[in-house]
């Protein structure tokens, strides 16, 4: 089986305390492919187009930045995805992330959405829910890349099987 975990801290949304917001971040794991929902951010928030813009541009260059910054040595989201996956295999109830799974979320074999984890795994891959008219235009972009990407993978993985 495979997942792949996309966790951001995101400390910069407005007044609340980062450890109480929760942004779920769907697509895939590259720049344009990352589609942070801010329409349906925990507790909920408005914000203005030019914030919404700025915030999502922080959540595409967020791994970047970090990874920049220890000169290569180490990943974003690594100890909290970890952390994640870990508390669902334990059995604790609860656990939605946002993940890279194989799914039908969308017309793309594999993407990135909320998942309920539990101690097999992926127990329940969630709709994407509703989205403003940014994020279904951020999602068609999304997709578009991600079918080259996932075309070219999945050419390699049975290139490799044959």
């Amino acid at each position: 089986k495979l997942m792949g975990v996309t966790m951001l801290d995101d400390a910069e949304v407005m007044s609340h305390n980062p450890r109480e917001v929760v942004v779920p971040v769907v697509g895939g794991h590259a720049i344009v492919t990352i589609l942070p929902l801010l329409s349906q951010v925990k507790p909920p928030c408005s914000f203005t187009q030019k914030e919404i813009e700025y915030l999502t541009d922080r959540m595409e260059n967020g791994g970047i930045e970090v990874v920049k910054a220890k000169a290569g040595a180490g990943s974003a989201t690594l100890s909290m995805s970890a952390d994640a996956c870990l508390k669902g295999l334990r059995g604790n109830a609860n656990i939605v992330e946002c993940a890279f799974v194989a799914t039908h979320v969308t017309e793309l074999p594999f993407f990135a959405s909320k998942v309920h984890l539990g101690g097999c795994g992926v127990n329940e891959v969630y709709r994407l829910g509703p989205l403003n008219e940014y994020e279904r235009m951020a999602l068609e972009k999304a997709k578009k890349e991600l079918e080259g990407v996932l075309r070219k993978v999945l050419a390699l993985c049975r290139s490799k099987d044959s």
